[in-house]
């Protein structure tokens, strides 16, 4: 049976054959992600996100009945792993075909690219939107320092699981309760705004919240059947401008889950690459 460290350094490899972003050019990431015990992470239950063809159902995968599959789910690089489905009113007691996901650990490979977009320096104060498992937390942490992270997460139950895995690890970052749309403004002005959940419009808050020349990476909603990565440059005057970066597939926040036209979004009729907000208005457009 391969241990974790084995199978932590066999996903490791695979990751390293993906061309860009990821570990390529970021030695401390790669070695973070050596170092952190993402098992330590992972809940004894949880759901694999595809159905099984037997019966039609997300099946459950528990540690104690069958510790190998779960290990091996947990180092899967391109697999997320399902922890709570309809904001908690679906137990962790079995198969479900409740397609209803409301949280999950993120794949190694998103949960690294993501990080390697972001480019934190050693220091840097980061908002990070959604602190789910608390893994990408720990990775964050590695960079910055716990000391310099604030987390928010808007379900306490999530929040108090990543909490205890957080201090198993020995990492103590600053955990908040609430609405990550608002951010946080007492810990403001921040470095680094990353969210690991998606948003149909990005909040002003966000904007406003961090200092001129910071970064903000958010999934953004987008017409193409699938998230754009953007990456944002705020300017200090309630603006921030940037590109998509990457294709990513995320759970949306709570009070952007409900549908809103494209066209309302600021979404033009051609494809749009170019991302900016402004005073709450958001505009897409081509790079040309």
């Amino acid at each position: 049976m391969a241990t974790a460290e084995q199978l932590r350094a066999e996903c490791a490899r695979e990751i390293d054959r993906y061309e860009y972003g990821h570990f390529h050019n970021r030695p401390w990431l790669r070695e973070a992600f050596l170092t952190v015990p993402r098992e330590a992470f992972v809940p004894e239950r949880v759901w694999w996100p595809h159905r099984s063809p037997e019966d039609d159902k997300f099946p459950l995968i528990k540690q104690r009945e069958a510790p190998v599959r779960w290990l091996r789910a947990v180092y899967r690089a391109r697999s997320p792993l399902i922890t709570q489905i309809a904001d908690g009113a679906v137990l962790p007691d079995g198969p479900t075909d409740c397609p209803d996901f409301s949280g999950s650990i993120s794949c190694p490979a998103v949960v690294v690219n993501m990080l390697h977009h972001l480019d934190p320096r050693p220091g840097d104060r980061v908002l990070e939107i959604g602190t789910g498992t608390g893994y990408s937390t720990a990775l964050l942490a590695a960079r910055v320092g716990a000391a310099s992270i604030t987390s928010i997460e808007i379900d306490k139950d999530l929040a108090a699981h990543a909490e205890t895995a957080l201090r198993t690890v020995g990492c103590t970052p600053h955990l908040i309760v609430g609405d990550g749309e608002e951010g946080y403004p007492p810990g403001a002005p921040y470095d680094r705004i990353i969210s690991t959940v998606a948003v149909r419009q990005l909040p002003q808050a966000w904007v406003d919240q961090v200092r001129p020349g910071g970064v903000i990476l958010t999934p953004l909603d987008t017409p193409f059947q699938c998230d754009g990565l953007a990456r944002l440059t705020v300017d200090g005057q309630g603006r921030a401008t940037g590109c998509f970066v990457g294709a990513v597939d995320f759970m949306k926040t709570r009070g952007q889950r409900g549908h809103r036209s494209y066209a309302e979004l600021g979404w033009p009729t051609w494809d749009g690459y170019q991302v900016t907000v402004e005073s709450g208005e958001q505009r897409i457009r081509t790079n040309s």
